[in-house]
């Protein structure tokens, strides 16, 4: 990302990210979303969605839908379709598990949680006593815990579901192309990810993959809502390779192009974000900064770094705002506690070490007010 107009900035937050030119340039097509061509792009989407989780399009036994609005709308989606009377319990560590318990509450009354404090490893052991004690239908969790930058274990709590014989949804809304998943291989039943964050296209996107029987049992639940009813979009995907209601159309185009440059890129495109990660972290640690989280908890594309004691991270956030830098601040319980460095998304190492010139300069400003 070497140029940028006035309006443009460095994203340094965990998504919207920076796309690269060919993403953009996608959006310039225009089609009738029920015309073949459509149709066309949707089963490329859709077949490109299931490589980049490890599976064989030709014979997968899962099947991708795209929804027209953010992650939250498809995790939304998911868990007002699928729960219906059945009992979800649902992990939570952060504020996006939180999120989740809030929205199933919504839909779903017979909706149970196992909550650890915002950045601590879930309890497999906890978890495991509970579904041996209690009658649980579902169990669901995010994967990529944004406001703390946990990855949770997702691969052994999908045994555990599978030992359990339970529903299993996972919320990679922010993992999804930067963590390696094989979808089949941690036994989840519906996994939900966004077009705008580490998958690297435009907001305004999101997907829901499902096992295909899980599909089918959603025939019978009756729908909390109109727009967002998972059965339809499935029904729609697999009958006619098409949308139940007008899609953001020139977003599909974008997806298409960010599915095509990561999937080219194969495994060293995850290598690529693994260096990225340790790149940052360590000039990080060498501004004298230390991490919320030990690193090998994190996901490779976020970084919550505690805030020294003479830094106002709300101050922090808007000296890097004049220099076209954006990060977050910390969510929550962690507000003004730590911000937020995310590298996903169109940055490269050149990026990187611009913006920690940039942080070194304004970190010593602020050092010496002190």
């Amino acid at each position: 990302m070497n140029t940028k107009n006035k309006e443009s900035q460095f994203l340094f937050c965990p998504g919207p990210v920076n796309v690269d030119e060919a993403v953009k340039s996608a959006v310039n097509n225009e089609i009738g979303h029920r015309e073949p061509e459509f149709s066309t792009l949707l089963g490329s989407i859709n077949s490109k969605i299931l490589r980049l989780f490890g599976e064989n399009p030709e014979r997968s036994s899962y099947q991708p839908v795209v929804v027209t609005g953010s992650g939250t709308a498809a995790n939304e989606t998911v868990f007002s379709s699928a729960v219906g009377s059945r009992t979800i319990l649902i992990l939570s560590n952060g504020e996006f598990g939180e999120r989740l318990i809030e929205i199933s509450r919504l839909h779903n009354p017979n909706t149970m949680v196992l909550q650890q404090p915002w950045g601590e490893r879930l309890d497999l052991a906890q978890l495991e006593a509970y579904l041996k004690k209690n009658p649980v239908d579902i169990l669901a969790l995010v994967h990529h815990e944004t406001s703390t930058g946990m990855l949770n274990p997702i691969k052994k709590i999908g045994a555990l579901a599978k030992k359990y014989k339970k529903t299993y949804i996972v919320d990679a809304v922010s993992s999804a192309g930067a963590e390696k998943i094989n979808i089949a291989d941690c036994n989840i039943s519906f996994l939900t990810t966004s077009a705008s964050k580490a998958i690297g296209s435009l907001p305004g996107v999101s997907i829901v993959v499902g096992k295909k029987d899980e599909f089918e049992k959603l025939k019978g639940i009756p729908p909390r809502t109109i727009y967002l009813n998972l059965y339809k979009f499935y029904k729609f995907a697999k009958e006619n390779v098409q949308t139940p209601n007008t899609p953001a159309v020139q977003s599909f185009f974008a997806l298409e192009q960010a599915l095509i440059n990561m999937l080219k890129r194969s495994d060293a495109h995850y290598k690529h974000v693994e260096y990225m990660a340790t790149f940052c972290r360590s000039g990080l640690k060498k501004l004298g900064l230390e991490f919320m989280l030990e690193e090998k908890d994190m996901c490779s594309v976020l970084t919550n770094v505690r805030a020294p004691e003479y830094l106002d991270v709300g101050a922090l956030k808007q000296e890097l705002k004049k220099r076209n830098i954006v990060i977050y601040d910390g969510k929550g319980v962690l507000k003004n506690k730590v911000f937020q460095v995310s590298i996903i998304g169109n940055l490269d190492r050149k990026d990187i070490a611009i913006f920690l010139k940039n942080l070194k300069e304004i970190l010593e400003a602020f050092r010496k007010r002190a």
